[in-house]
């Protein structure tokens, strides 16, 4: 049996992490670099940074937070924001990203994820979609959130696995900060769409939540969070030892 992830989430604005709900009302948390250097010892099995507003802004991914953050972890770590091109995804890994996050870029071409496989290999190319509720199906949104795309999620996915990407992150902004439980709705419609692993965020508030995702979404492969991290409500390593007691393979 593959372990589950536990993924913590820098959401960066202006170089600072910054925790919102439902995608709004951002507040200031912490500094990006530091936060690294903990989760990097603190049992993290990842780490994504996202620059949340760099494609809303039309602008590239600000690289040197992005290096003094890559200097302090030695997990995978996942970068998203502003990819639009390959030249995007070249610059990231060279900033030292393992794995680059695609979310507008490939909604405005979706070739995008295709080229950066052939060039950099499946494994490297996370397509990260952001979705809520609208018309009785979960509608894909793009620039973090704010502009509906008429996509419907579970397609989007299927076309994303199909074009190569290696892996999908399924950000529920009706869940988003509420601190009710993943949406598990939504992610067992895409589990069940797609072969390639599915990264479950949005909604986690106590480590029990974790548990639920787990047991109830098995497609999934890992959980992310943000705030719950962030503040300190739930530790990493409590939260492993609790889902490996929940019979929950994890590593420890």
């Amino acid at each position: 049996m593959l372990a589950k992830r536990v993924i913590p989430c820098l959401d960066v604005r202006d170089g600072r992490v910054v925790k919102g709900r439902k995608f709004q009302g951002l507040q200031d948390v912490a500094d990006p670099v530091s936060l690294a250097r903990f989760y990097n010892s603190a049992g993290a099995d990842e780490l994504v940074f996202y620059d949340i507003t760099a494609s809303h802004e039309g602008r590239k991914l600000f690289a040197e937070t992005l290096t003094a953050v890559a200097s302090q972890v030695f997990i995978p770590l996942t970068v998203g924001g502003g990819i639009n091109d390959l030249s995007d995804f070249d610059r990231v890994l060279k900033c030292g990203a393992d794995k680059v996050s695609v979310n507008s870029g490939a909604i405005a071409d979706p070739g995008i994820i295709g080229r950066a496989a052939k060039k950099y290999g499946d494994q490297c190319v996370v397509l990260s979609i952001d979705a809520k509720r609208a018309g009785g199906r979960f509608e894909v949104y793009a620039k973090g959130g704010r502009v509906p795309t008429g996509l419907d999620a579970v397609e989007w996915a299927k076309r994303g696995e199909a074009e190569g990407a290696g892996e999908i992150v399924l950000n529920s902004i009706d869940t988003d900060g509420v601190r009710r439980g993943f949406d598990l709705e939504m992610l067992a419609a895409v589990c069940d769409a797609v072969h390639i692993p599915v990264i479950a965020s949005g909604g986690a508030g106590c480590a029990e939540d974790f548990v639920t995702l787990f047991r109830e979404i098995p497609g999934a492969d890992a959980g992310l969070a943000a705030g719950i991290f962030h503040y300190g409500e739930v530790d990493i390593r409590d939260l492993k030892r609790r889902l490996r007691a929940a019979g929950i393979a994890v590593r420890l």
